[in-house]
């Protein structure tokens, strides 16, 4: 019996994170749109405060701005991002994980302590590989996923600009 219960725990771990390993989890309120430039408590942000326009979904090469791209999370988007000196084949890697997907959004992100973000609201995982499995099941998972507020809503016909 004593077995049973570390057992127990890590079913429930495995359970509580969607089965993906490293996943961190988050908890924000919605609707809080503001203005200007703001602080997110984690680089790329996974929700909170953000403008009340969203980020049109797609197929960056430059930054975007993070107010924009939050609205868009909490519309049911995922927000893959990578370190800008990945290379081409791990950017191409990324391009066809989100393609034909509508509510993704892909870009660099500059200070990444990882090679490769994937967020959504109130979910992120950060890894070393842009071809790991967990981004597939992350977006398998998220986009369009239960924890967007807002899950539905436009991903286009908002801002398309980038940094």
């Amino acid at each position: 019996m004593k077995r049973a219960l570390p057992l127990l725990l890590l079913a429930l771990t495995a359970c509580g994170s969607g089965g993906i390993d490293g996943l961190q989890t988050f908890t924000y309120p919605a609707g809080d749109h503001r203005s200007g430039s703001l602080i997110y408590a984690e680089n790329p942000p996974a929700g909170g405060p953000h403008n009340a326009v969203w980020q049109n979904c797609g197929v960056y090469s430059s930054p975007l701005y993070n107010e924009y791209a939050v609205h868009s999370l909490e519309h049911g988007a995922v927000w893959v991002t990578y370190r800008p000196d990945l290379d081409a084949a791990g950017i191409d890697t990324l391009k066809k994980l989100v393609d034909g997907r509508p509510y993704t959004l892909l870009s660099p992100y500059e200070g990444l302590d990882t090679p490769v973000a994937i967020s959504a609201w109130g979910a992120q995982l950060k890894v070393d590989q842009p071809d790991d499995a967990r981004l597939k099941a992350f977006l398998d998972k998220y986009e369009q996923g239960p924890t967007a507020p807002e899950r539905g809503a436009a991903c286009s016909g908002g801002y398309s600009g980038t940094r």
